[in-house]
């Protein structure tokens, strides 16, 4: 049986920025608590439909460029898009993928986004997305409490 709650970091660590997600992932996965369940990808594939059946929720995590610093946290629904036919997936086509291979909607999904700035492959992670790490962080903590409580 999978835990009840799932944390899924998606990001490469060798293009800066777009480590956010593993690197608050790894923070989180310091604090041993037993409901929760850490996964980290490259990019949401097809296949990690089945990582979300049988959790009570499940929380995306995710480095963006488009979103406002130094996070954006959501609340995020089942919606077919351009990517349900492509190698990566957004979440919200994984839900929608999830309804149709289980014939139900998936569990309580959210989406924390972190304001990052530089994706090029071998960069560092910059100074701004750092602070902005450390913001969604407690974002990302809260959460865990509010469901865990």
């Amino acid at each position: 049986m999978p835990a009840p709650l799932l944390v899924f970091a998606i990001g490469n660590e060798s293009r800066g920025d777009d480590a956010l997600a593993p690197l608050l992932l790894r923070q989180l996965q310091t604090e041993n608590i037993p409901q929760v369940e850490f996964i980290e990808d490259f990019q949401l594939q097809v296949e990690h439909v089945t990582d979300l059946s049988g959790r009570n929720a499940v929380l995306f995590v995710d480095a963006d460029m488009s979103c406002a610093a130094p996070f954006h946290f959501s609340a995020i629904s089942a919606a077919q898009d351009n990517s349900y036919t492509s190698h990566a997936m957004t979440p919200f086509a994984l839900l929608h993928t999830f309804r149709q291979v289980y014939g139900t909607d998936a569990p309580a999904c959210f989406l924390l986004r972190i304001r990052g700035y530089g994706f090029e492959l071998g960069e560092q992670i910059s100074a701004e997305a750092s602070a902005n790490l450390a913001r969604a962080t407690g974002e990302a903590r809260a959460w865990l409490a509010e469901m865990t409580a």
